[in-house]
């Protein structure tokens, strides 16, 4: 597929992805687990769990990010440039809508109501696109381990980003240096 048909395809599933950006840049994170690692398999659970990590680290907003790296990996920068524009066109267009006509619907009960049910929905699709990036991101189990104590640290003792970050790294190389001496290559510790 050329790069030209490539990008139309990317800019259709992007500006779809945008229209339903209720929440925040994760649930556009379940949205492309479900289209490009359960539908599609073009990318793999890690793979989307690595283009996230980097979305993060990188300045400027999470998803933005997200989408230029998802675009530039399927379609070169023609397509990281299509992905982004698409995302971010439907909430322009719905903000342009809502701000023009703000006073009407900030007090029209069936508005209020409408997005007091919206918030009410993405709590699962968030939490269903955690579960299901933290399922398939780790080849090896004390990996969950580092997670939980990283998820630990940050909660409860307020320990740095980047300390985190730092910490998660030193602690990877360790567990994949002992877990490939050991010559086990999967997380459930069968030697292949």
């Amino acid at each position: 597929m050329n790069t030209f048909k490539k990008a139309v395809r990317l800019f259709g599933q992007f500006f779809q992805f945008g229209c339903f950006t209720f929440g925040g840049g994760w649930s556009i994170i379940a949205q492309m687990q479900h289209l490009y690692v359960e539908k599609e398999k073009t990318i793999t659970s890690q793979e989307l769990l690595d283009i996230t990590s980097v979305g993060r680290s990188l300045p400027g907003i999470m998803i933005g990010n997200v989408a230029m790296l998802y675009g530039y990996r399927a379609a070169g920068i023609v397509g990281g440039i299509v992905c982004v524009v698409a995302m971010v066109l439907p909430p322009m267009i719905i903000l342009s809508f809502i701000t023009y006509f703000y006073t009407i619907f900030k007090e029209h009960i069936w508005v209020m109501n409408a997005m007091t049910g919206v918030r009410a929905a993405i709590v699962p699709i968030i939490i269903s696109a955690a579960v299901n990036m933290v399922r398939g991101a780790f080849r090896f189990r004390p990996c969950y381990f580092l997670m939980a104590a990283a998820f630990v640290l940050y909660l409860f003792f307020n320990v740095n980003c980047a300390a985190l970050v730092v910490m998660g790294v030193v602690g990877g190389i360790v567990i994949c240096e002992i877990q490939e001496r050991r010559g086990l290559n999967d997380h459930d510790g069968n030697a292949s």
